[in-house]
């Protein structure tokens, strides 16, 4: 497998392999202002939960690395993952009708993390298999494994994501797009490893 490009959205910034290229960190609504900055025109990102609008953004920026002769409507696999699945949508939609005595369906909408992946798939009108994973942490060799199986099954590329957003306001989107080469798959899990450390600046 090999890396051809990775994205980085968090309230800090929003950064392309490896450059940050909005700076949102003081910005009252990072994920807008990154949006506005961005230069996209999708309404529908307004009404989004906080995962599809991170992985929103993360993708429109990987667009131009995307293989050219690669047929992205039916052989490109979407591989997301994250720890808190979509615990902070389902939060507020529970405040909606105990709280404030009124459900709220534009809330229950994204009570899954999945519609991320649809979000995404409805966007760019890709038709492949797409996939969100529950796991404790990031794990570079889970999809590295993930990827390898959908490339052997006949898929062109892979666009797979770290995508978070907890309770407790922690938000990141690590969005990293794999096709099939001779690369070790240790170095690219190291790669990967590496590459979100250099994120989180840990």
């Amino acid at each position: 497998m090999n890396i051809l490009a990775h994205s980085y959205v968090s309230p800090k910034g929003t950064f392309l392999n490896g450059e940050r290229l909005f700076i949102t960190e003081n910005e009252e609504n990072p994920l807008k202002s990154a949006y506005q900055q961005l230069g996209a025109e999708y309404p529908k990102f307004y009404k989004m939960d906080v995962l599809s609008k991170m992985a929103f953004i993360g993708t429109e920026l990987l667009l131009p690395f995307f293989p050219e002769d690669a047929d992205l409507e039916n052989d490109l696999q979407l591989i997301f993952a994250n720890s808190s699945a979509s615990l902070n949508t389902d939060n507020l939609f529970v405040e909606s009708y105990e709280q404030l005595n009124n459900p709220s369906p534009s809330l229950f909408v994204y009570t899954l993390p999945n519609i991320v992946t649809g979000e995404l798939c409805i966007r760019h009108k890709w038709y492949g298999e797409n996939c969100f994973f529950v796991e404790e942490s990031f794990n570079a060799a889970h999809f590295s494994e993930w990827a390898q199986m959908a490339l052997n099954k006949g898929n062109n590329c892979c666009l797979c994501a770290w995508v978070e957003a907890k309770t407790n306001g922690e938000q990141e989107c690590f969005l990293f797009l794999l096709t099939g080469s001779e690369q070790d798959k240790h170095s690219i899990e190291t790669e990967l490893s590496t590459l979100i450390k250099q994120y989180r600046n840990e």
